[in-house]
């Protein structure tokens, strides 16, 4: 199959590459970033450097793809977010509709059912809206659980305050995901025959806030590592304080109060709490330490 990668060499799209490239498709993968390129051929892909938020270039390097895994990039931009990741997707999904790529998997998160109190999330809503509208082509909304590698941003708080936290409580139950797991799960989708659009969930744990603070103090011999409960305010201001800009650091604020009151967590929830990524949090600890380190 000819397949198309978007994410560049990130912490999904590369092992994804490497795994359809193992298994003989041909895979050409989407990067801005020119220097990307010997890279990306070096695993045995076909590099197109481009900006995805050129629809020329995705109409022309989508054509004649078999399938397509489309991701937004974290990086949009410091106002105006929600909107810049809306356009991305109206961009691939015009892509699609020119060129009738038969199968698409969306990278998307827990949270995108609402419109409502899931910070930058709320964008990925509006994408699946637009992909389950495409005619003729098989979508899989692939709802990931919290990424592992989003705690790496609190490494500065652990070495310079000695605790971790965040804008919701110890008790609160998180999905989370390993990038590795849904490398995986979109290879298998992406070469699986189907039809219509399903919503498919990628998490590989399910921890609350407090074992955080448990498994990471452990492998970072920090034994007493708390766990601490942040007010909004605090939350937002520690953000901007850290140098996040006022819009991104409103984002996540809202998520993490998302997050707090349960509606992040709820559609995940109300699909069964399926868990099917091999990845568990003390597994993730030991890459946590290496980074720390």
């Amino acid at each position: 199959m000819k397949i198309v990668i978007t994410g560049s060499l990130g912490n999904v799209a590369k092992p994804l590459a490497q795994q359809l490239i193992a298994e003989k498709h041909n895979v050409i993968v989407i990067s801005s970033n020119e220097s990307k390129k010997n890279e990306i051929e070096a695993l045995g892909a076909k590099a197109a450097i481009g900006s995805i938020t050129d629809l020329h270039f995705l109409v022309k390097t989508f054509e004649g793809a078999d399938a397509a895994f489309l991701m937004t990039p974290p990086n949009l931009g410091n106002v105006n977010i929600i909107e810049n990741i809306i356009n991305i997707g109206k961009n691939y999904a015009e892509a699609i509709r020119q060129t009738n790529i038969n199968k698409v998997v969306m990278l998307s998160s827990t949270g995108a059912a609402s419109t409502v109190e899931n910070g930058p999330i709320k964008g990925l809503h509006y994408i699946e809206q637009l992909y389950n509208k495409l005619e003729n082509t098989s979508v899989t909304l692939l709802r990931a659980g919290y990424f592992y590698t989003n705690f790496f941003n609190d490494i500065p708080l652990i070495k310079n305050s000695r605790i971790i936290g965040s804008n919701y409580p110890e008790s609160t139950p998180i999905p989370l995901v390993h990038p590795m797991d849904i490398a995986k799960a979109a290879a298998k989708e992406l070469v699986t025959n189907s039809e219509g659009k399903s919503i498919q969930y990628i998490v590989s744990d399910v921890r609350k806030a407090s074992d955080f603070a448990t498994v990471f103090g452990k492998v970072l011999g920090k034994p007493a590592l708390p766990w601490v409960e942040f007010k909004d305010e605090e939350s937002l201001n520690g953000m901007l304080q850290a140098g996040l800009p006022q819009e991104i650091a409103e984002l996540f604020t809202e998520m993490g109060r998302g997050i707090r009151t349960g509606i992040v967590q709820k559609d995940f929830i109300e699909h069964g709490s399926k868990v099917d990524g091999k990845i568990k949090l003390e597994e993730f600890a030991k890459e946590f330490a290496d980074k720390f380190n």
